[in-house]
């Protein structure tokens, strides 16, 4: 970037992953970031033509601020920025529906959007569209994690993996390839243990699904072999309209709005998943939860899968690390795999970063 420019920096959302995205930012002076507002679930900050938001001191002054949470403020300070010939852009750290269904009139006014936020892209397909007619007319860039080989002009064929850094951990250590008896509660409740739940409290919401068929719903709509004749996007409904295998549909109703209750049921389900286990084994097999988009037959599903012990998604996971294997024309007997971390804040902050370079080097 130029001497004397900046890339004027809205943080919204400074939890784990937003802190870190602040931290990075720090970390690297050379970029010219400016902050000009930052907002937590319950006050924001913002600069002022006298004051800037000091980047080393900013949670003690957020913490202190009296200023209430005010999103269309928000949005008019950037415009006005973006309205003075200054490039802005809106980091969207939270996994709110209300903040995604600002995006289309953000990028209308021309600032730019940056966020790991999935409800955007996974949602009814209107708010989907609203975003990309918003970035083609209003000047705003849209930048979510995505896969580089459809813009460079390769044909997706089909898309499977390992997508929920719990659902990794819980099976790999559930349906390994050199065996266990461990119980199916017992290693669901040391995943909670160890943070791999929301918020460490709702178990449920993971061995549901729906986080996958969210992942799945954004692959599949930046895939122009999926819409259909009329060239409508697919998966109307997003994440719900998704072929989704629950792991607990039969929870009761205390279970599900309760962590606790729900793990004091769960156990109940043993049984059950020690005798899918043993009749994978059986077959030579191990019990993947994954996920998949079939280009050819318009299909997307994330399910309950035996995979043979030989096959990567046996072999090379451990711990909650993600796998996605991609079948395109140009990868056709090999398949491209990219494997890594399937959660923590630092490893997320880090793909918000890159996204926020790409506006910096175009």
């Amino acid at each position: 970037m130029e001497r004397g420019k900046y890339l004027h920096v809205a943080v919204v959302g400074v939890g784990g992953v937003g802190t870190q995205v602040i931290e990075q930012m720090i970390a690297n002076p050379i970029y010219g970031f400016q902050l000009v507002a930052l907002s937590s679930s319950k006050r924001m900050l913002t600069s002022t033509k006298d004051s800037c938001i000091n980047p080393v001191a900013w949670k003690d002054v957020l913490n202190a601020s009296e200023t209430p949470v005010d999103l269309p403020a928000l949005k008019s300070t950037l415009q006005e920025l973006v309205e003075q010939g200054k490039k802005a852009v809106f980091i969207d750290n939270t996994s709110s529906q209300d903040v995604a269904e600002m995006y289309p009139a953000l990028l209308s006014a021309g600032i730019n959007v940056v966020t790991p936020n999935k409800k955007a892209f996974s949602g009814e397909v209107g708010l989907y569209e609203g975003i990309v007619q918003a970035t083609g007319s209003g000047g705003g860039r849209y930048l979510h994690e995505s896969t580089d080989l459809v813009e460079t002009g390769d044909k997706v064929v089909k898309i499977e993996g390992v997508f929920s850094g719990t659902m990794s951990y819980i099976f790999n250590n559930f349906s390994s390839v050199e065996g266990s008896d461990e119980s199916f509660s017992s290693i669901v409740k040391g995943a909670r243990a160890q943070g791999y739940t929301p918020s460490g409290t709702q178990p449920r919401r993971r061995l549901n699904g729906a986080d996958v068929a969210r992942k799945l719903s954004i692959l599949a709509r930046i895939i122009p072999e999926m819409k259909d004749e009329q060239k409508n996007f697919p998966l109307p409904h997003g994440y719900q309209s998704v072929e989704t295998t629950s792991l607990v549909q039969d929870a009761p109703a205390s279970a599900v709005s309760n962590g606790d209750e729900f793990m004091k049921w769960l156990p109940e389900q043993d049984a059950h998943f020690a005798q899918m286990r043993e009749q994978a084994a059986k077959e030579g097999s191990v019990l993947r939860y994954v996920g998949v988009v079939d280009v050819k037959n318009k299909i997307v599903k994330a399910e309950l899968a035996k995979y043979p012990k030989t096959h990567p998604f046996a072999t090379s996971l451990g711990g909650s690390d993600n796998i996605i294997m991609f079948h395109t024309e140009r990868y056709g007997k090999r398949p491209l795999i990219v494997q890594g971390a399937g959660a923590g804040n630092d490893v997320t902050a880090m793909g918000v970063m890159s996204d926020v370079l790409k506006l910096i080097r175009p």
